[in-house]
């Protein structure tokens, strides 16, 4: 009989793997809730026997070990079961936003050699101008007639698929990430560096009666560690298919919610509610945040009044090194991102690929047992994103500029193609960010870079205001300007309504840059 102390046995091992863990949760506690949404329940035995149907109906159509399927659709239980059953017959999965362009889906689609495609209806009315471009089977999650139906598609009941041994080096998933430029780059996650993930997430009181609530969206590496470890260690998750901050606090109240990971736009969003106080958030452990700057006050506002530790994590989809910072350990220390993690090399290199002295600032490079294989079918790409020290160890590069502290933990300054080079000096948004957001009626503020014929570029920033706040530019210019540095002062100030983000809370600067060149004049 399967206990407990067989499975913490196993998660001592150096690999094993996720479908494993969920066989031998659901021999243990077979009525434990694996998933919750919207009222509907699955159970780790349900759950286990899904995995065996969706694996089992995969080699029933030739799908091997090492191809990938690829998902795009809503958060839903069958999505992360497809997720999670895949695995179980080797198959690698790609998991596409939604948000895509129809062309850059199919694009992503065919890249990752997906031999079939799960998707809903709506994503399925989006594709529909590049329908015929696509070779994969296309099954329909949510039983529409976006395709074969997911319950038709299935394995018939109690079928049971050829057992896989699944190897460290295959791939887990292909995740699809061009930051916010470029051509999607599929980023191929092994087995082993998840493995990795799931170990690493018991330090962080995760267990088997931990309850996650997921309220980003599955195909975001953020979302999965923290999902992914959660079922792994045998925990609930509850899963929102929209993030909404009311309905956030009461999932999170109903549930007695232990952990959660958000991006800061959502913290913002959640701890400005005015019923924020009269929520019973006790239950909470940790709560984790990454992917897009955190600032220091609103870090200091969570410790002050919500429950649990908070933890950040710098890092990439890629892997490499990461930082984390234990802000319930450090109050003094938000302004950072925290130390390297256990076990992880961070390093800083100049433009000529050497390492800086120490206080300098420096491109962040990092080494972990937690990195990608490469980008997928992409090695030039692969290449350009690797720096290796004298002795040949390997590192991912992360386009991040930083200084380390004399405590060794890291301050960023901005992404490297963010920095502005105007008049030969080097301007980092970050700094002219933290200086607008100090003024009491403005919430969100970016700077980017402008053309400029004087200074080759300058900063120009634009800025959400207060709900019913009036925020005249020319003002907020001038207050900004006294109290930046000569070399930092902005050019101009536009007033928004909202800053243009991705799903996961990254404002996309590129967007920024394109909207103010079409209506900025001479800078």
């Amino acid at each position: 009989m399967t206990t407990q102390s067989t499975i913490d046995a196993v998660l001592e091992e150096n690999f094993n793997t996720l479908p494993h863990l969920v066989h031998l949760h659901a021999t243990a506690n077979p009525a434990r809730d694996a998933f919750i949404q919207d009222g509907q329940r699955l159970s780790f035995a349900q759950l286990d026997t899904l995995m065996d149907r969706i694996a089992a109906a995969l080699q029933r159509d030739g799908v091997q070990p090492r191809d990938a399927i690829a998902i795009c659709a809503g958060t839903s239980i069958p999505y992360a079961a497809v997720f999670l059953g895949s695995l179980r017959a080797g198959v690698a999965v790609a998991p596409l936003a939604p948000s895509s362009s129809p062309q850059s889906l199919a694009s992503m689609a065919r890249d990752a050699d997906a031999r079939v495609l799960f998707v809903d209806q709506a994503v399925a009315q989006a594709l529909e101008p590049v329908r015929d471009s696509l070779p994969a089977t296309i099954v329909a999650l949510d039983d529409s007639a976006a395709g074969i139906p997911f319950r038709d598609w299935l394995a018939a009941p109690g079928a049971q698929p050829k057992p896989v041994d699944i190897q460290p080096d295959w791939p887990f998933n292909i995740i699809y990430s061009s930051g916010t430029t470029g051509a999607p780059k599929g980023i191929v996650q092994p087995h082993s560096m998840r493995w990795t993930h799931i170990q690493r997430a018991r330090i962080n009181s995760y267990d088997a009666t931990a309850v996650t609530l997921v309220s980003t969206p599955l195909y975001s590496n953020t979302t999965l560690v923290s999902f992914l470890p959660t079922v792994g260690l045998g925990g609930t998750t509850v899963m929102m298919a929209k993030f909404d901050a009311g309905a956030f606090l009461a999932l999170a109240q109903q549930h007695r919610v232990t952990h959660a990971m958000l991006v800061p736009v959502q913290y913002q969003r959640i701890m400005a509610r005015e019923d924020f106080g009269s929520h019973d958030l006790s239950p909470f452990r940790m709560k984790f945040c990454t992917s897009a700057p955190f600032s220091a006050a609103l870090k200091a506002d969570i410790l002050q009044r919500w429950p649990g530790g908070l933890i950040e994590y710098y890092g990439m989809t890629e892997g490499g090194g990461t930082c984390m910072l234990a802000a319930h350990e450090f109050p003094h220390k938000l302004h950072t991102v925290g130390k390297p993690a256990p076990g992880h090399d961070i390093r800083l290199i100049d433009d000529a690929g050497k390492e800086v002295a120490p206080g300098e600032l420096g491109e962040v490079v990092g080494h972990s047992p937690a990195m990608m294989a490469g980008y997928h079918e992409q090695p030039e790409k692969t290449a350009e994103a690797e720096w290796y020290d004298p002795s040949g160890k390997r590192f991912i590069r992360t386009g991040d500029v930083g200084r380390f502290d004399e405590d060794g933990f890291l301050t960023l300054m901005d992404r490297k193609k963010d920095m502005i080079i105007s008049g030969g000096f080097n301007v980092y948004p970050s700094d002219l960010e933290a200086v607008l957001m100090q003024h009491p009626d403005v919430a969100e503020a970016a700077v980017v870079g402008a053309p400029s014929t004087r200074w080759g570029e300058t900063p120009v920033a634009v800025v959400v205001p207060k709900k019913g706040a009036a925020l005249p530019e020319q003002a907020l210019l001038e207050w900004a300007n006294e109290r930046l540095g000569k070399t930092q002062r902005l050019a101009a100030v536009r007033i928004a309504p909202v800053l243009p983000r991705s799903a996961i809370g990254k404002v996309l600067k590129r967007e920024l840059r394109d909207s103010l060149a079409a209506t900025l004049g001479p800078l």
